[in-house]
């Protein structure tokens, strides 16, 4: 065998020129402990809070406590194959998730892993976890309508866009399904949905993406997933995970909102991970630093000013109360953050008045400003109207004689209290929200009984639709409560409702 010598020194020249001398410098600790989704790691004194940190299983890990001898490191995925002694590499890149137009439509972990088996999720495009708010001079007020097609919270509790609506109550009273209407109403207005589910049962997951599926409503959602079997740390990185995907599109003149569903559970994952570490415990054995980790999630929520393009963050937070105790620790501290609350109550939802909103407790603070102006003249007087129908019905069940007026009251209380009953998966257009709400509000039902409200506003807007769309256009473009319009609504509530009594 010959060695062609011009050959071999060919290929050493080639290889001489393409030599790089880069030194990988990278720092190296060991694992002193690990268990319960933590790990202290020792020899990383040059970490930063918040880095992301590999470990020889490859594994990724954050860089959660610097304490003087030892970094305490939440573990990211599989902690049970990490053992004492296990090297763990600094990445010197703070902890980032994939974002852009790839994640839209996906099902993933907080880390952009893939859950719906459709293959990595491939974007060059990455994001910080964590990232300061937008400064006041960075903001505008909220003055734009995000419907959520439901008509008691778009007429009562409007949410604008860039509102943060803290959706509470106690389990199985619905809050869920105000925010998956609330997402598959936003289908054809360019809103990108962001859906984090935290601790739940994948179960129930699985159930809201078939139903999210069927109404379409997957093409612009994503679903990121910290389920019940997930660690604690990826529970608590999951909202801020969302937050992140979210922003991306709000940073170029976007329109996103954000589900978190619970901060109540992510809370308790802070708390797990706290006290693991050894963080002293504060009220109810939270630390002491729990309302700032909520506080840093939802104030990244807004409507940005017309230099930064003018893109808006809305942000629908969930939590769970028991046994409807809104005085605890976590809601209290939410709803202090928050820009108002819709609050489920179990009574209301067991007597099947659905959505089960209270009221008199419900409130948006944006109020009127994210309404639009048809809608904030139909709707205006209905909240007080409502409540003293609530006094007027506890009172009359003590069986006194009323006179006229108030019994009159009380009748069209039951219709209104009727008519805002709305199946789940069911959200209406504004307008027909309007119609229906001017028609109960201006007396058109009170000749019609009670167990045929939902009867008449059915076949009513059926009516509009089929034999006066010409008419609901028009009071789609005008989009104001003038003479014109008002006069247009009567003359279709007129006709269409002695057809109705008439029929009987």
């Amino acid at each position: 065998m010959k060695f062609k010598a011009d050959e071999i020194a060919s290929v050493i020249q080639q290889e001489i020129k393409q030599y790089e001398s880069k030194i990988d410098v990278r720092q190296v600790g060991r694992v002193l402990e690990v268990g319960d989704g933590i790990a202290q790691v020792y020899g990383l004194s040059d970490v930063m809070a918040g880095e992301m940190l590999e470990f020889s299983n490859g594994v990724v890990g954050l860089a959660f406590n610097l304490e003087e001898n030892s970094v305490g490191v939440n573990i990211l995925g599989d902690y049970l194959k990490i053992q004492e002694g296990d090297e763990v590499r600094s990445t010197g890149k703070l902890l980032s998730v994939p974002v852009g137009e790839a994640v839209l439509g996906r099902v993933i972990d907080p880390l952009g892993n893939p859950l719906d088996g459709k293959g990595p999720v491939n974007t060059t495009e990455y994001r910080t976890l964590e990232s300061s708010a937008p400064s006041i001079s960075e903001r505008q007020p909220v003055r734009e309508a995000l419907q959520t097609g439901i008509k008691a919270i778009d007429a009562m509790t409007p949410i604008g866009r860039g509102q943060r609506e803290l959706i509470i109550g106690d389990r199985k009273t619905g809050k869920t399904a105000i925010a998956i209407d609330t997402i598959i109403n936003q289908k054809g207005k360019g809103v990108y949905c962001f859906y984090v589910a935290i601790g739940q049962k994948e179960s129930t997951v699985a159930g809201l993406i078939e139903a999210l599926k069927e109404h379409g409503a997957m093409d612009y959602t994503t679903v990121i997933v910290a389920g019940a079997s997930s660690p604690a740390p990826l529970q608590y990185i999951a909202p801020y995970a969302g937050t992140s995907m979210a922003e991306y599109f709000t940073y170029r003149g976007g329109h996103t909102l954000c589900v978190y569903d619970d901060l109540s559970k992510q809370a308790v994952a802070y708390r797990q991970l706290s006290l693991l570490m050894r963080r002293p415990p504060g009220r109810e054995a939270y630390p002491g630093d729990v309302f700032y980790c909520h506080s840093r999630l939802l104030e990244r929520s807004c409507k940005l000013s017309d230099e930064l393009g003018g893109g808006s963050l809305t942000a629908l937070p969930i939590i769970e109360t028991l046994e409807g105790e809104v005085s605890a620790y976590i809601p209290t501290n939410v709803i202090s953050i928050t820009d108002g609350q819709i609050y489920l109550q179990p009574d209301l939802f067991f007597a099947g008045q659905r959505p089960a909103m209270n009221v008199g407790i419900s409130v948006s603070r944006v109020g009127g400003s994210a309404q639009i102006p048809i809608m904030k003249k139909v709707a205006g007087g209905m909240r007080l109207d409502l409540a003293a129908f609530r006094e007027l019905e506890a009172f009359a069940q003590l069986g006194t004689e009323l006179d006229p007026a108030t019994q009159q009251r009380l009748d069209r209380g039951y219709r209104l209290t009727e008519l805002l009953k709305q199946g789940i998966y069911k959200p209406m257009h504004v307008i027909d929200q309007v119609i229906s709400i001017y028609a109960a509000t201006r007396g058109y039902l009170d000749k019609v009984p009670v167990s045929r409200v939902q009867e008449y506003e059915k076949k009513m807007l059926a009516y509009f639709h089929s034999s006066e769309q010409a008419a609901w256009d028009k009071i789609a473009a005008s989009g104001q409560l003038n003479d014109e319009t008002e006069a247009e609504i009567r003359r279709v509530l007129e006709s269409f409702t002695n057809d109705f009594l008439s029929a009987e």
